[in-house]
């Protein structure tokens, strides 16, 4: 059947774009929390917390008879749980109360950039010229949008931290990707919401990682809300949605491709942050993000082409 062959891509690309714009919305629940007096470590471990309670019962229902595939899964569940969830959020919720949410969104969208030095400087093999030429226009983004402009320049911790985010955006793909353990796209994602959980609320605990939260409302587009409002934004939309809707269009389109398609995301965060925050970027800044998404995406293009060239037959 043609038609549901070209169907599949058409259904990633869309639950990739969806996945793309309710993750952007994330960066504008925590910032109104952490203006209302939160911590950045109670309102990731909040957000984690309450969206791994959302999935338990789907995670247990569909994994029934099957916890054999978990067992075996044990890795890529432990690699999701701490860098594609916990590291990454506890980092991104750090990174926004030092710079604008789109601009930490922006940073984090680095990722292929960073894991591309890594595995360099790990096998010493040198990456596809194509590849080394959008690493350095992203590195040139970077610079762009932490520059001096009419807002200023970016403060260094928002930008380690948004890098250290890097990192797990990498990994969230990575391990989103893969299907071989044969465990569907919730319950996968429950399972790693609850690692991160259990590692976030642990830092908690021990006093590791400061909790802090107010009841004091939480400004979003001019509008004083509870913070409950917020918080459940936060975990219905911007976690539960956009980590099931990100894995099942990794599984559909690959994670190179599903990737390229979550590159929307930044764009997203803009787009929120100058409607519910009223606030604007710089032109060097814009500048700046164009590069990175232009760099980023050269970065991927570059490992596609290699990746082909060392198929074809000798």
């Amino acid at each position: 059947m043609p038609g549901a062959s070209r169907a599949i891509p058409v259904t990633g690309f869309l639950l990739a774009v969806g996945s793309a714009a309710s993750f952007a919305l994330s960066g504008i629940f925590a910032s109104a929390l952490l203006d209302a007096g939160w911590s950045a470590g109670a309102a990731a471990t909040t957000r984690i917390t309450l969206a791994a309670l959302v999935l338990a019962a789907p995670t247990v229902l569909a994994l029934r008879g099957q916890w054999n595939l978990v067992r075996a899964a044990w890795r890529p569940i432990l690699l999701f749980g701490l860098l594609a969830v916990a590291g990454c959020q506890l980092a991104f919720f750090l990174a926004v109360q030092f710079i604008p949410p789109s601009l930490a969104l922006l940073i984090e969208f680095m990722g292929p950039v960073v894991l591309m030095l890594w595995l360099w400087s790990r096998t010493r093999v040198a990456p596809a010229g194509l590849t080394l030429v959008g690493a350095a226009v992203a590195v040139l983004g970077l610079v762009a949008i932490s520059g001096s402009g009419s807002g200023g320049a970016l403060h260094p911790l928002g930008i380690a931290f948004a890098l250290v985010a890097a990192i797990g955006n990498a990994a969230y793909y990575a391990a989103g990707a893969n299907s071989d353990h044969g465990i569907p796209p919730i319950p996968f994602v429950g399972l790693g919401l609850a690692v991160g959980a259990v590692v976030l609320g642990l830092a908690s605990a021990t006093g590791l990682l400061p909790f802090a939260v107010t009841g004091n409302p939480a400004v979003i587009a001019g509008a004083e809300l509870p913070p409950a409002v917020a918080v459940a934004g936060m975990v219905l939309i911007s976690t539960v949605l956009s980590y099931v809707l990100g894995v099942a269009a990794s599984r559909r389109l690959g994670a190179t491709v599903a990737s390229f398609t979550g590159y929307s995301e930044a764009m997203f965060g803009i787009v929120w942050t100058i409607v519910l925050l009223a606030v604007v970027p710089t032109r060097v800044q814009w500048l700046g993000a164009a590069l990175i998404i232009a760099g980023v995406v050269a970065v991927k293009a570059g490992e596609i082409l290699r990746a082909r060239g060392s198929q074809r037959p000798g």
